[in-house]
Formats: structure tokens, C-alpha cells, sequence
């Protein structure tokens, strides 16, 4: 049976990956974003697959503007069986050196766009008691950095959002699924049109994975029905070490944190950026990175099939119990 999945932000970046990630496997999908160009495109590669696409012009920031999206989602591609908030705003810049406008921006789209998609999505899974909400948020959910202040805030925000709702579907018996995936970073456009407010180009922290990685995950979790699923060795990193080590985490981030996010080139005077309006063009999924970053994470490879590697643990330690009562027995 094939499957209705709406992805928000899904015309560039992680959002196009997991638009073309469902549709490979067979799924009809929305594509819920600003920019015209790249929604035809997006819808496009869709059609190309196989599958039927809708792409709809709307700021996720604008909740009545979300629902009627939903609804037109509804009207003509049929029940939403899936949906994906992804998308998300930007600034590389110190708290102080940010205006208010700015601020409530990032907030606007990356916080409050993902209520409004979960909002207009449970208006219409709650009734018929089935599908998935997928928050996607980053291992910045739990260890914020310096100069995405609005950026962290919002995804730590969503943490308590979920850890909010989710009790709440449960205590109404709801078969609707909401889960969250945390990311590390990823090779998407945003490193060349978020706004930024340093002398050079930013550039993702770490170890740096293809928009392809964090799709398939998007799409697992979109099945598995686990509260959250971490991608990424730096992600499961990141979460772990701030609950044992913040404060040490914390100064070594004043020492690094600011030159870490920062490429050897100098930022351009005429720099184009997404934050209030849709840059032009259509640079698809990846940003300028691919030669740093990787296709796959062998931790979401355990983590898929996390059962079995448990069980196989568990019986290497039964195996190893059995001879060492052998040996001195």
C-alpha cells in the first residue's frame, strides 16, 4: 500500500534527501517549502520515481498557512500517513551581536514551524488512530554551541516538547506515533546561505556526513516507533558527553567552538542568505563539503538492528559464563 509522506524544508538539503529517499521506496510525497524553483525540481525527481508529488510554496512559521497545506495534501493525494518537520532557519552569530528580528525568526520557523506541522498532521491522524510525526532535530538539541544560540534553543525546545506530547497521546490509548531524530552534522547548502555574522564562511563542526545518511534515517525512524534514534558516532558523542561532563564540554567550546565553525575563506561581502527569503537557484542536497563527508554511520547500522546486536552480545556473554564455569568447575 503505498504510503502519503509530507516533508517541510524538503527542497534542499536533508529535506530533499528524505523527499527522494521515500519516494525511491515507493511513496507518494508533499514537499512543503518557499522556494518555487526548487519545489519543481523536488517534485520532479519525485514524478521521475514513480511516484505522484505535490509541491506546495508556504513558510512553515505561518501555522494557518500549514494547515492549509495539510488539508490540500489531503484533498489530493489522499490520507497523510507520514509527516516530516524538517525544515529550519539559521544564523552563525553571538546572542548580542543578533538582532530581536532575527532571533524570533530562527525560532519562528525552527521551534514553532514543527509545532504547526505537528499540529495540522495530529488534526488529522488523530481521528483515524494511525501515522508518524518525525521532529527532526540534532545532537544540538542536547549540547548547544556558540553562535547558533537561536538554533540550539529551538531544537533543545523541541526535546521538551516531544517529552511533552508523547505521554499525552499515550494516555489516550493514540496508535499516532510521534518520534525525533537527532542528527549530526550534515553536508547541506545551509553552510552557504544562513545567515552569518563572522569574517569567514561557516562550516559544520566535526565529522561531517551526507544529507543521504541522515534520510534514511528520517525514513527508519518513520518506522520503528522509538521515541528517538541518534545518528552518528559525533552525535551519540555530543549527547553522552554533556551528561557527564558539561561544564568541562563548555570551556573547551570557548577555546574552539567559534574557530571550529569558521572555513578558511572569507565570508562574501554580497552573501545571499535564506532567513527571511528563499535564496535563488537550486543547489539540490549537498552543500560544498562531499569531499569531507561520509555516506554511512556504522552506528546507525547497529542502531537499526540494535536487537540482534544485543542478543548477540548476550549470548557471547552466556557463552563465555558457560566456560569459565567449565574451565573451573
Amino acid at each position: 500500500m503505498r504510503r502519503t509522506v509530507v516533508v517541510t524544508g524538503g527542497s534542499a538539503g536533508i529535506g530533499r534527501a528524505t523527499v527522494r529517499e521515500f519516494a525511491r521506496n515507493g511513496a507518494d510525497v508533499a514537499i512543503l517549502a518557499r522556494g518555487q524553483e526548487r519545489l519543481d525540481a523536488a517534485v520532479r525527481e519525485v514524478e521521475a520515481a514513480g511516484s505522484r508529488a505535490l509541491g506546495i510554496a508556504v513558510d512553515v512559521a505561518d501555522g494557518p498557512a500549514v494547515e492549509a497545506a495539510a488539508e490540500r495534501v489531503e484533498r489530493e493525494l489522499g490520507s497523510t500517513d507520514v509527516w516530516v518537520n524538517n525544515a529550519f532557519a539559521g544564523i552563525f552569530s553571538t546572542f548580542m551581536d543578533m538582532s530581536w528580528e532575527e532571533y524570533e525568526r530562527v525560532t519562528a520557523v525552527t521551534y514553532f514551524g514543527q509545532i504547526h506541522g505537528t499540529r495540522a498532521a495530529l488534526k488529522r491522524m488523530l481521528p483515524r488512530d494511525r501515522g508518524t510525526i518525525v521532529l527532526v532535530g540534532s545532537a544540538l538539541a542536547y549540547r548547544g554551541i556558540p553562535l547558533q544560540s537561536a538554533y540550539c534553543g529551538a531544537k533543545h525546545a523541541l526535546q521538551g516538547f516531544l517529552d511533552s506530547i508523547r505521554p499525552e497521546l499515550e494516555h489516550r490509548g493514540s496508535k499516532v506515533h510521534v518520534t525525533m531524530v537527532q542528527l549530526p552534522a550534515v553536508n547541506t547548502p545551509q553552510f552557504d546561505w544562513a545567515r552569518a555574522r563572522i569574517d569567514r564562511k561557516p562550516r559544520p563542526v566535526g565529522k561531517i556526513y551526507q544529507p543521504e545518511a541522515a534520510a534514511r534515517a528520517i525514513r527508519f525512524a518513520a518506522d520503528a516507533r522509538r521515541k528517538e534514534v541518534w545518528v552518528g558516532s559525533t552525535t551519540v558523542r555530543a549527547i553522552g558527553g554533556d551528561r557527564v561532563a558539561s561544564p568541562l564540554i563548555d570551556h573547551m567550546l570557548a577555546g574552539s567552538g567559534i574557530s571550529g565553525q569558521s572555513s578558511p575563506e572569507p565570508l562574501e561581502g554580497d552573501r545571499e542568505d535564506n532567513l527571511f527569503e528563499p535564496p535563488r537557484g537550486d543547489p539540490g542536497a549537498h552543500g560544498r563539503f562531499d569531499r569531507e563527508a561520509v555516506e554511512k554511520s556504522w552506528q546507525m547500522a547497529l542502531n537499526r538492528r540494535r536487537n540482534g546486536v544485543l542478543a548477540g552480545v548476550g549470548l557471547a556473554a552466556a557463552a563465555l559464563l558457560i566456560a569459565r564455569a567449565r574451565k573451573y568447575g
